[in-house]
């Protein structure tokens, strides 16, 4: 039994480094912590306990999480400090050496937090408890609202792909998740707390079923029915496991979004194949026409790796061309960063740092020209747009159907509220459209 009383009245801080499943996870634990009696702490307020949330896609995102623990550590003098995420449950040793962590808790452990938490007296050195990455089995669920309008549900977490350039199987174990019936009922607490969009999260969420033998398809059609859930958008899908039932399903339904983000990783074959990837371009581009046939206005993200081992010149041009010639919205750009225990580091060819700066500056100038033509072609047109509240003095922003960023005078009566818009144009930097309010 965790006595709880020595959580009363202590605040805490919350970092959050990485993806939208990291995000959701740590409102999780700030809910976990709430519920102890532990509060948020103020802007300015030093806390009693601060939580890291890490990522380790990349050698970037390794030290940026290292610099946010170093930081919080200094603002926060004496605070109790928990390193959690996938940078901690794959160097848990090297975590939880830093200066001031107290503990440090893998995958299978951050549900378990408060039992970590003890007296809240800090550590002479840090302590890791982390579990082998064979041995993650448990799915958290979590569905949290952060700071803007959308709710995020986590309805997957793991991967069984291990492509040769990613440790995200290492860090987050095997394809796992809840059932149907708890995300409909975590959809249904959404939409009573008032929520209107939610996205749906995970690390492989078209795998959705593998531990309890439903589909990403059936729970597609089953949030589709949840009354008050305005909006749906599917975070990220493997273009392989995005089937054609699924695209069909979204043009007709009531409330998934025509708004569609697919990783390609490499529009050449010859790098596909050195990836491990379960696609070739063929399939992608195939992808790709299906959903424009059926949603010709639908957003299209697609995430881009660039400077991989073995992407030649030639190669990468034979993806620049590929990519050029897709009918996508907007490019996420990646710098290939080697991964300690990946397949990859046995490819010979290597890309210099220049020439990956090089061919990620081409690629997102393409994005940001593929972006302003599908902007430009919704000028002029009425559409419906869900604000999220602006700082004060800023305008306020929200976003249509597919995605669309949009900008307006502020009026916080307007927060969390779908609005009738016309789009009038750009404004100064281009990346929302300026729009007058129809109602």
């Amino acid at each position: 039994m965790i006595d709880t009383t020595v959580f009363q009245d202590k605040t805490a801080v919350y970092y959050t480094l990485g993806c939208k499943l990291n995000f959701s996870e740590t409102s999780t634990i700030g809910k976990t912590l709430r519920e102890a009696g532990v509060r948020t702490a103020r802007k300015g307020e030093k806390a009693d306990i601060c939580v890291v949330n890490t990522c380790s896609v990349t050698e970037m995102a390794d030290k940026k999480c290292r610099q946010a623990i170093h930081k919080l550590v200094k603002q926060h003098p004496g605070a109790f400090v928990v390193v959690t995420g996938c940078y901690a449950q794959l160097k848990p040793d090297a975590v939880a050496k830093i200066d001031g962590v107290d503990i440090v808790l893998g995958a299978e452990q951050k549900k378990d937090l408060l039992q970590y938490l003890g007296d809240l007296q800090k550590h002479e050195c840090g302590e890791a408890h982390t579990t082998a990455t064979k041995d993650i089995r448990s799915f958290v669920p979590s569905c949290s609202r952060g700071d803007r309008t959308r709710y995020f549900l986590k309805v997957q977490d793991g991967c069984d792909y291990y492509c040769s350039y990613c440790t995200i199987p290492f860090a987050r174990g095997r394809s796992r998740n809840g059932t149907i019936a708890s995300m409909v009922d975590q959809a249904r607490q959404a939409a009573a707390e008032g929520g209107k969009e939610i996205v749906l999260t995970g690390v492989n969420i078209g795998d959705f079923g593998k531990s309890t033998g439903e589909t990403f398809f059936d729970l597609v059609k089953a949030l589709d029915e949840v009354e008050g859930i305005e909006r749906y958008r599917i975070s990220s899908i493997e273009p392989n496991l995005l089937t054609d039932e699924i695209i069909e399903f979204v043009s007709t339904s009531k409330r998934f979004m025509p708004h569609f983000h697919i990783p390609l990783q490499s529009g050449s074959d010859d790098v596909l194949k050195l990836m491990k990837r379960k696609y070739d371009t063929a399939l992608f581009a195939s992808k790709i026409a299906k959903i424009k046939e059926v949603m010709p206005d639908a957003f299209i993200g697609v995430d881009v790796i660039v400077g991989t081992r073995g992407e030649t010149d030639e190669f990468f041009e034979n993806a620049y061309s590929f990519i050029a010639g897709l009918d996508v919205t907007q490019l996420h750009v990646f710098s290939y960063s080697e991964r300690p225990g990946t397949q990859a580091l046995k490819i010979e060819h290597s890309v210099t740092p220049e020439e990956k700066h090089k061919r990620s500056q081409r690629l997102l100038a393409l994005s940001d020209e593929k972006t302003v033509a599908f902007y430009e072609r919704h000028i002029g047109q009425n559409i419906l747009a869900l604000m999220e509240k602006a700082k004060a003095g800023v305008p306020m922003h929200g976003f249509t159907d597919n995605y669309i960023r949009v900008e307006i005078e502020s009026d916080d009566s307007l927060d969390n509220q779908l609005v009738s818009l016309k789009l009038i144009g750009f404004n100064e930097d281009k990346t929302a459209l300026i729009a007058e309010r129809l109602d």
